[in-house]
């Protein structure tokens, strides 16, 4: 059997993703391979389709016993004979086990490092009996103490290579930069290993930033349209996931807390209620989550800044595994970066705690952003990108700027005249005219103290964010940061340089276009179907098959087992397993329709519904902005204008909104005169960072096109 001919057999796909063909064919040449693949680009089949087709044993070390359990049982409904062994089974089952492993019964069997080479351990003697004919390292930046999540017991790992010397190491993880990636093949002493290093981009994934102000008002917003989708949302500390764990309970959505203080038999229960969906929110601490492979995770949302930006892609990858649009979202202020300084810190080892103090200073940056986000994730793990996504808050935001030369001078001759010697705090203090008794009497008696009282503390706070961001101020790496002037500020100072700042920020959401046209009602129904075949077998839902599986089914309607089979993720074994049920629920609903099969239609390539223009040229350039505004003078309603442009009439409405911020267009073409006092109001009270807030709060008799063009007309001073 070929590889392609397993792949479609076992996995029921048609074609290979990322560089997996290659890294299997070094596998089956029994050559060492470390593999770098982002989360839910297909790992695992990387070792789990060799495993298939070789004659012998395959040993994954595997860091978690849940990834284990998840994994095997996985298999088993593909019909792979796999198994596990570790400390939560019984004398019995492990007896068991062994001796299917002498008989040559199972083809993966999944280890912990420490069950491998424990100070009581005879395991390894007993493995080295068996025909092993593949070892997997999954997690294995584990290894690297410059890695993001070192783990000490993976040491021992360095070892494997004398105990196997013949056989092919895979070496597997989705994160690790140059200095980890060496570490990794140094620890594991690979022979001659080929290094494959996939595409880091997840194209489904929406990345935001949002200040973390009425943080869990701003979370509520969000989970408002996602109540029956499945989330995982992160908080630094144990005591932060209870607490949120019982609020969000209070307001009626299905959560519970995970981290390490909790009883081992609550946290097994609540990371199988939430794997089995009858939960929809884990509020977990990163103690959660490391391998687990639930693929319809369709958010993730961090309260606190992570430590650095290889945690940070790993649990925001979590989300979308499925391939299906999903949402990453990071509440962020500057106080975060303080606290993690301390975490940051190793003791007596000076370049450990300067590498993590790097880390951290780069997951500031990503916060801080004035650009795609996705280009600066690609960048850090050097991959090129091109300077817009679409699909980040940056790229999907309408900027208005304003000419904030006079602010800048003040700040950065504020930098000068307190000699670079001070922190941003300091300086926002010494600006605003502080009487706090930390404001030195010498600095008080400066021409510059309190020349910026007029600009409040938070609206400093972002400007010297977005001056750093733009090159005119640094901040030092210390553990007390330091504001800095660059080569780029002296022609601020003198006047020879013009600098503009964001007024505001209006975010579109990403075009819906790109998912599949489903019946709603179908996807439903096979979820339930789905829901009661995992009851029988007592698996998790999407061990039985995806929700992406599903989706295509809902799209594409197939009305036998031929057209079933062309279905992703319908191999023969889930095909003759599951298939007539599926069929029956298919068949029944388009029936009652007039429905037909469209499966004649899933070979066409879908294509992206191409954006008018990129969030780079709508900042530099007004064209396309000003052929809207021509178009819309016509009489032309902005329902006809986005529909002769191509464009989403929110897009229309974002446009026309920037001719109201700079005084060309009246803000009652757009909104009526007695909603504008109701809109002010609630802008006032709640601020103008995102308009999703201001709609809950306004209802239904308000449309986010009047609040754009009421927010537009408040900032029109600025502009």
């Amino acid at each position: 059997m070929t590889p392609i001919q397993a792949l479609q057999k076992y996995f029921g796909y048609s074609k290979f993703r990322h560089q997996q063909e290659a890294i299997i064919q070094h596998v089956l040449n029994k050559k060492d391979v470390l593999t770098l693949m982002p989360t839910g680009g297909g790992k695992s089949l990387c070792y789990q389709l060799p495993a298939i087709l070789l004659n012998g044993l395959t040993i994954v070390i595997s860091p978690l016993i849940a990834l284990m359990k998840d994994q095997v049982d996985s298999l088993t409904v593909m019909g792979i004979p796999a198994a596990f062994l570790n400390s939560a089974q019984s004398p019995d089952e492990q007896a068991q086990i062994i001796n299917q492993l002498k008989n040559n019964q199972i083809k993966l069997l999944y280890l912990a490092p420490e069950r491998l080479f424990g100070s009581e351990s005879k395991l390894i003697g007993f493995l080295k009996t068996l025909p092993v004919v593949q070892i997997a390292i999954d997690e294995a930046h584990c290894i690297s103490q410059w890695g993001h999540d070192f783990r000490p017991e993976y040491l021992a790992l360095a070892g494997l290579k004398n105990d196997f010397p013949n056989v092919p190491v895979i070496a597997l993880t989705a994160t690790a930069d140059k200095l980890t990636q060496k570490d990794i093949l140094d620890k594991l002493a690979l022979k001659d290993p080929a290094i494959f290093i996939s595409s880091f981009n997840r194209a489904n994934i929406t990345y935001r930033v949002m200040p973390k102000k009425n943080s869990f008002d701003q979370l509520l917003t969000f989970l408002a349209d996602r109540k029956d989708e499945s989330g995982i949302i992160y908080c630094l500390s144990r005591k932060s996931t209870e607490a949120l764990a019982a609020d969000l309970k209070a307001e009626g959505f299905l959560a519970e807390a995970y981290h390490a203080g909790l009883d081992n038999a609550v946290k097994a229960r609540n990371q199988e209620a939430f794997l089995r969906d009858d939960i929809k929110i884990i509020i977990a601490t990163i103690a959660f989550g490391m391998g687990i492979n639930k693929s319809n995770v369709r958010y993730v949302v961090h309260m606190d800044m992570p430590k650095n930006i290889e945690g940070y892609y790993q649990e925001t990858g979590r989300a979308g595994r499925d391939g299906l649009p999903s949402a990453a979202m990071l509440f962020y202020s500057p106080g975060d970066a303080i606290k993690l300084k301390g975490f940051a810190s190793v003791e007596n080892n000076e370049e450990q705690t300067r590498i993590m103090l790097n880390k951290l200073n780069d997951m500031v940056k990503y916060c801080q952003l004035p650009t795609c986000r996705r280009q600066f994730l690609l960048n850090y793990f050097d991959e090129q990108a091109p300077e817009n996504c679409a699909s980040c808050d940056v790229c999907l935001s309408e900027f208005t700027k304003f000419d904030a030369t006079l602010i800048a001078q003040k700040a950065l001759s504020a930098v000068y005249r307190l000699n670079q010697r001070f922190g941003g705090t300091y300086v926002i203090d010494f600006l605003r005219g502080s009487k706090n008794e930390k404001i030195r009497e010498e600095h008080k008696q400066l021409k510059t103290y309190g020349v910026g009282a007029d600009i409040s503390k938070t609206d400093w706070q972002r400007y010297l964010r977005e001056l750093t961001a733009l090159g005119y101020l640094q901040v030092t790496d210390d553990a007390y940061p330091v504001l800095k002037l660059t080569p780029k500020s002296e022609a601020v100072l003198k006047g020879l340089q013009k600098v503009e700042l964001i007024a505001t920020q209006i975010m579109d959401e990403p075009n819906p276009t790109e998912a599949l046209p489903f019946e709603a009602d179908l996807l439903t129904v096979l979820k339930n179907t789905r829901r009661e075949m995992a009851v029988l077998e007592n698996v998790t839902a999407y061990i039985i098959v995806s929700d992406a599986t599903l989706v295509e089914m809902a799209t594409y309607f197939p009305q036998s087992l031929d057209e079933l089979r062309l279905i992703s993720g319908f191999g023969d074994i889930k095909l003759a397993r599951y298939g007539r049920d599926f069929l029956t629920q298919v068949n029944s609903y388009c029936s009652e329709r007039k429905l037909s099969s469209k499966i004649g239609q899933k070979s066409k390539k879908r294509e992206r519904k191409p954006r008018a223009e990129k969030a780079t040229e709508k900042i530099r350039s007004s064209d396309t902005r000003l052929t809207s505004f021509n178009l819309y003078r016509t009489g032309k309603s902005i329902a006809e204008v986005a529909d002769e442009r191509g464009l989403a009439a929110s897009t229309i409405e974002s446009h026309l909104s920037y001719f109201i911020a700079i005084g060309e267009m009246d803000v009652l073409d757009m909104v009526s005169e007695e909603k504008i006092p109701a809109i002010k109001d609630a802008i006032e009270s709640y601020g103008a960072d995102r308009l999703s807030p201001l709609k809950e709060i306004l209802g239904d008799d308000y449309s986010y096109g009047e609040i754009k063009a009421t927010v537009a007309w408040l900032n029109r001073n600025q502009m």
